[in-house]
């Protein structure tokens, strides 16, 4: 991925994940866009604490080293040492991933160059906007494993129409890039070899509208509202309404 990187931050796995190994190495360039390449997910929310903290930070392109974008948990790992406790922490962790990526203040983009499935698939979903490969799909194919994929479905069903998602859900099968574009999992669609121009582009958009992060989005539309509330169609619309009459509004405002 292209991100004429100023900084690089390797991270590892935690100990309880076996050997330590880089799982996310960030990098960051000169228009305060990160971009996070992943190995293992788990990693992230420490990352994620300092990115919302970080006032340069203006996009977040979330992405994947190989042929995966992320294939969700690993089964062996999963099956290794079985107990309602292990399976408690570990969905409870993915989940707290999960939301980490949704509450930073800034965009965050799927870069999505292969498969996504299960938690792979829920991550992409929970990003705001991806940008895929023509050649990724996407499943949430756990029940093909006699595991149904409660947790993806959560995400997966705030991305696409109910029907579409519980197709996924219950029959495991792959889509690819076009028909996830076509039922609102992702934004859009780039061949392989332009993945990263298209990633960049729609990067470049965000920043040229000058995009404000989530608590300053509110802070400026807190204040326009304020002021809206000062004008007198206003005023005589919400005293009009709470003595359940008909208004009586101001001639400039008819």
């Amino acid at each position: 991925m292209k991100a004429s990187p100023v900084s690089i931050e390797p991270a590892s796995t935690p100990k309880a994940f076996g050997a330590e190994e880089p799982v996310v190495l960030r990098s960051q360039d000169a228009r305060g866009v990160v971009t996070l390449t992943l190995n293992r997910p788990q990693a992230f929310n420490a990352l994620s604490e300092a990115i919302a903290e970080d006032q340069s930070v203006r996009v977040v392109v979330l992405g994947a080293e190989g042929k995966a974008f992320s294939a969700g948990h690993d089964l062996k790992e999963m099956r290794a040492a079985p107990s309602l406790d292990y399976y408690q922490r570990l969905f409870a962790q993915c989940s707290k991933m999960m939301l980490a990526v949704q509450r930073l203040p800034v965009p965050v983009i799927a870069r999505v160059q292969g498969i996504a499935t299960a938690a792979g698939c829920q991550l992409v979903a929970m990003c705001d906007l991806a940008v895929a490969s023509r050649t990724a799909k996407f499943a949430v194919s756990g029940v093909k494993f006699g595991l149904f994929c409660s947790a993806p479905g959560v995400a997966l069903s705030r991305n696409i129409l109910r029907k579409a998602a519980f197709e996924m859900l219950v029959t495991g099968e792959f889509i690819n890039a076009e028909e996830a574009k076509v039922r609102g999992l992702i934004n859009r669609v780039a061949e392989p070899e332009q993945l990263d121009a298209e990633v960049d582009k729609l990067v470049a958009s965000i920043i040229s509208k000058g995009e404000l992060g989530i608590a300053a989005a509110y802070e400026a539309a807190s204040q326009t509202m304020a002021c809206n509330m000062m004008d007198e169609a206003a005023l005589e619309g919400v005293q009009a309404f709470t003595e359940k009459r008909p208004p009586r509004w101001p001639q400039s405002a008819e």
